[in-house]
């Protein structure tokens, strides 16, 4: 049963009229009330920019079901004033991440809230003071639940308001930032998101690459989804060692990339994943999605069934914009030209199949190989998006 929690008595918002005091009370994973998700809605609804969850998306992070939950535990919190849902937060202790990283590390996600100081304070001490009773000395967020098991993309955003988000990006209102360091929290990391108006490239280029990867001695193909397990665990085994000595990166459970895979399997273009091999051997990938978002964004009150799944289909046809998601090469080969080369692939195969631009994100500020390459690529930084920490 959900228990109340202890109040702020911080000073009260610049923007929102308040009379009632805030409260704040606390609900266990599968007992997460439904004004929990309907957060979502009543604080950016009005916002033209904004893409609505899919609730099917969602329901797995609040009701346990989701392979997160074997290896994390979790609070959720709802701030009131009087009978006003006004904002909630989850806290989270990743043990695997934990483990990994050597850390006692606290997090946070899905936080939403109204431009109400006091209340964006008393959720965050609350998801301070849980994670600080599991022994953490650290608080950390927006993650949404992890690096890994994304609704949307961690972080805040605090540039690139006036564009709206691509699938699994998140966007929020510009207040957020103001409300994170209103309750004492500061920079951690920024990540950044890159825009490629075209996805055509140089003819000289695509040459320029099968005459290195021919010198090389490796090649780059298609996923096969006849083989759709095995390529899965193909992949999962780059993905876990590309990323080993990322900031924040925690290697996926089987559960967890078998759980992305099934959701990824409808809409996966297989030209657009593309895996590069050398002397038989899997040494890195590429996946694009096209921006589902520009569907998604037609079913606003994130219900895909009954109804909402034929909208979907139908504007989903007319999408001609991709989010690049990964790029992940073994240790090894960063510096070999096969990262080059698998953009290179993406972009000339998303041209083939009609795509004309798209995102590549989210991207460490201080990953300057990636930065670099998306610069010499064309792109222009647009997005940015912040993850803050406070000690305990």
């Amino acid at each position: 049963m959900p228990s109340p929690a202890s109040a702020a008595s911080s000073a009260p918002a610049d923007s929102t009229r308040v009379t009632a005091p805030v409260r704040v009370r606390q609900f266990v994973l599968g007992q997460v009330p439904r004004e929990f998700a309907e957060l979502s809605w009543t604080i950016n609804a009005r916002d033209p920019q904004w893409v609505p969850p899919l609730r099917m998306a969602l329901d797995p992070l609040l009701n346990g079901k989701h392979p997160f939950h074997e290896h994390a535990d979790t609070a959720f919190f709802v701030a009131y004033r009087g009978s006003e849902a006004v904002g909630r937060i989850a806290a989270v202790v990743n043990h695997r991440s934990n483990e990994f990283h050597g850390e006692r590390l606290g997090t946070f996600g899905l936080f939403e809230c109204a431009d109400d100081a006091e209340a964006a304070s008393a959720l965050l001490e609350e998801a301070a003071a849980w994670a600080q009773a599991q022994g953490m000395t650290t608080l950390r967020g927006p993650f949404n639940l992890s690096t890994n098991d994304e609704l949307h993309s961690p972080g805040v955003l605090i540039e690139g308001f006036d564009t709206p988000p691509v699938f699994m990006m998140g966007h929020n209102p510009r207040y957020y930032g103001r409300l994170m360091e209103s309750a004492g929290l500061v920079k951690a990391k920024d990540l950044v998101a890159y825009w490629l108006a075209s996805n055509r490239p140089a003819p000289r280029l695509v040459e320029g690459m099968q005459r290195l990867a021919k010198r090389g001695g490796w090649s780059i193909r298609p996923v096969n989804l006849k083989r759709f397990k095995e390529e899965v665990g193909t992949v999962m085994g780059i993905y876990n060692s590309a990323w080993e000595k990322n900031w924040g990166f925690v290697p996926m459970t089987p559960a967890e990339f078998e759980h992305m895979a099934r959701e990824f399997r409808p809409v996966v273009d297989p030209n657009l994943c593309l895996i590069a091999e050398k002397d038989g051997e899997p040494i890195g990938f590429l996946l694009c999605l096209p921006d589902l978002n520009r569907a998604i964004k037609h079913i606003p009150n994130g219900k895909l069934f009954p109804f909402g799944l034929f909208k979907f289909l139908w504007h989903k046809r007319k999408i001609r914009s991709l989010r690049i998601m990964t790029l992940g090469m073994k240790p090894g080969y960063q510096d070999s030209g096969i990262g080059a080369a698998l953009y290179t692939a993406g972009f000339h195969a998303g041209d083939q199949r009609g795509y004309d631009d798209g995102e590549a994100s989210w991207i460490l500020e201080d990953n300057h190989r990636m930065c670099t390459a998306m610069e010499k690529a064309g792109g222009t930084l647009y997005k940015r998006y912040r993850i803050y920490e406070r000690p305990l």
